[in-house]
């Protein structure tokens, strides 16, 4: 999955968030809705100008951008 066939970032569109190219809609906002347990029908269902490779796109995003080599802090529980 090329996910740069979907997603784009614009300091003009969402104050330079990834967004689905042709939308306003926020990588962020379909991962979320994922972690929140609805399925990618939903979100379809949800939001028209979406289609299920964009939804992908955005999973293969947010893979490749963990993959990067960023020290993520992590709190101590006790």
């Amino acid at each position: 999955m090329d996910w740069r066939k979907h997603i784009h970032s614009d300091f003009n569109i969402m104050m330079g968030k990834p967004v689905i190219i042709g939308t306003r809609i926020p990588v962020d906002l379909i991962l979320e809705k994922l972690s929140a347990g609805e399925t990618i029908d939903q979100i379809l269902e949800a939001h028209p100008r979406l289609n299920h490779e964009a939804v992908l796109a955005a999973i293969a995003f947010a893979a490749e951008t963990l993959r990067t080599d960023v020290i993520y802090p992590v709190l101590k529980t006790a």
